[in-house]
């Protein structure tokens, strides 16, 4: 398969190649501009990406080794699917790693400043969810997960769960239209926060559980619905 030429993605200053072309693919499959099922000699996408064979191959190691790529030998590499029951996997992933990362912000009463993000997010949610806007508040959506998720200082936490997040962004993009409206969770957001201000860890581990926990049965419940058996 021909794939068009473009320029090396921007990306942070001293960023090696590999890490270049590991961004540039894991970009394009997140967002599905290489849908499951995709496959490209890794010759196609050195061009594609303007750079040389080596660094591309050490990038399509770390996309396999994350789930999100199979690499043949002499065959180049292959998109995964994420099944209905992928998706119940990693939504139980995120269901016990989100919650205790917001247990672990709540107890170190992160300051004002740090929680600025999170209570920019939360509006947002709420303007574009008044607005009927779900593109906008999806996008807020993540960003106010994102920022809580960092802040709870974890290291292996963050990258567990922003490998589970991308595995997943396919699904919640396909199904963004066919869930709830979602003024329950936009609501469970402020609430979130207003533990997190009081220090009361319990509570926000239990509520980010409860709003995880309720996400995972209705997007499966659309996928299997609607008969997606992969994505």
């Amino acid at each position: 398969m021909s794939l068009p030429h473009s320029a090396p993605p921007a990306a942070p200053s001293g960023a090696s190649r590999v890490e270049i072309a590991y961004q540039a693919m894991r970009q394009r499959i997140i967002d599905n501009f290489w849908p499951p099922g995709y496959r490209a000699l890794e010759q196609e996408l050195a061009v594609a990406l303007g750079m040389s064979r080596t660094p591309v191959r050490e990038a399509l190691v770390r996309l396999q080794k994350e789930g999100l790529v199979a690499v043949v030998p002499r065959h180049g590499m292959s998109v995964l699917p994420v099944s209905p029951n992928d998706m119940r996997n990693i939504y139980q992933m995120l269901t016990a790693l989100e919650s205790t990362a917001a247990e672990l912000v709540a107890e170190r009463r992160p300051t004002a400043t740090e929680l600025r993000p999170l209570e920019e997010a939360a509006l947002a949610m709420e303007r574009a969810l008044a607005a009927d806007d779900l593109d906008a508040w999806a996008a807020h959506d993540e960003s106010f997960h994102r920022h809580l998720v960092a802040l709870c200082g974890n290291r292996l936490l963050i990258d567990t769960v922003q490998n589970c997040w991308d595995r997943s962004h396919r699904a919640r993009l396909l199904t963004l239209r066919l869930r709830p409206k979602p003024i329950h969770s936009t609501h469970e957001h402020a609430e979130l926060l207003r533990h997190i201000r009081e220090g009361d860890a319990r509570a926000a581990y239990e509520l980010h559980r409860a709003h995880r926990a309720r996400s995972s049965p209705e997007l499966v419940d659309i996928l299997n619905r609607y008969r997606i058996t992969t994505l």
